[in-house]
């Protein structure tokens, strides 16, 4: 393990949940993702961290969430993305072959966030690094309703998220009464079809 994703399991706590990557899935997305993030999957495998919060995920399973929310946006135009972690709320993180970590999105909020990469093409690798060591609890913490959720409804299975019924793009409140869990692939397609897109420069406060 390098200090990069020791750093993060400092920060987001051990694994659970913890899902073996066969070597099929490393040959599919190699050429396609760094080596570095395959490393990461063949040593620690497709899983939640902090208690849940956090989740790397298989590519190919969230491809139908990929499609949906971007695969007719300029977004696929510019880059080919790959869909490489979510959070339990649906903060999901893309992956551009050649720009590495440039594109956020919320799905509750039906809106997203281009990133000015600073690791492209042959610094990808360090970008894989940079991309864990920098993450934290806050920024996927919707609402810092995370605890009162896991406390409420209990932990999250793999294929699970937190969802609002009614979701927030149908008028729903943003309250813990109104969380429920949700099977997380068929939620965020669904959560696509209920508004279109905002692309935003700067995060919401």
């Amino acid at each position: 393990m390098d200090e990069y994703f020791g750093y993060f399991l400092e920060k987001m706590g051990p694994p659970i949940q913890k899902r073996h990557v066969p070597p099929s899935s490393v040959k599919r997305f190699r050429g396609k993702l760094p080596d570095q993030l395959l490393a990461y999957w063949e040593e620690h495998g497709w899983c939640g961290y902090a208690d849940g919060l956090f989740w790397t995920v298989d590519p190919q399973e969230y491809e139908p969430v990929l499609e949906a929310w971007i695969g007719e946006t300029p977004f696929v135009e510019n880059d080919a993305y790959h869909l490489i972690a979510r959070s339990a709320f649906g903060e999901l993180y893309f992956w551009g072959e050649r720009t590495g970590e440039s594109l956020r999105l919320f799905a509750p909020g039906s809106y997203c966030l281009p990133i000015e990469s600073v690791f492209e093409e042959d610094e990808l690798e360090l970008g894989v690094r940079a991309f864990f060591s920098i993450r934290d609890r806050e920024e996927n913490d919707f609402a810092e309703m995370f605890v009162p959720a896991l406390e409420k409804l209990g932990h999250l299975k793999h294929d699970e998220m937190y969802g609002f019924a009614p979701a927030l793009a149908l008028g729903g409140p943003s309250t813990l009464k109104n969380l429920t869990k949700v099977k997380a692939v068929e939620h965020l397609v669904i959560l696509s079809q209920l508004a279109p897109l905002e692309v935003m420069t700067t995060p919401p406060t």
